[in-house]
């Protein structure tokens, strides 16, 4: 794991900013999801991005039922 070396205060409402090189380094951007994760003593942010629930392929993404289902699967599972 690296060290950015970048320390922030959580605020009353338990918010952090991240700052704009970070934001700018992992194309986060304005009401961009992110996924949450812990391991052991750490709390890990991700990107968060919809991936086939058959393939984990990322793109391009169609919602069935609440599922995200790529091209691909898609039309696998039509024929």
């Amino acid at each position: 794991m690296k060290s950015t070396g970048i320390v922030r205060k959580v605020d009353e409402l338990g918010r952090i900013v991240l700052p704009i090189e970070l934001r700018r380094t992992f194309d986060l951007n304005v009401k961009d999801a992110i996924e949450i994760y812990t391991d052991n003593d750490m709390i890990i942010l991700k990107k968060f991005q919809r991936t086939c629930v058959f393939c984990n392929s990322p793109e391009p993404i169609t919602e069935y039922k609440g599922k995200s289902i790529c091209a691909d699967c898609l039309a696998e599972l039509k024929r």
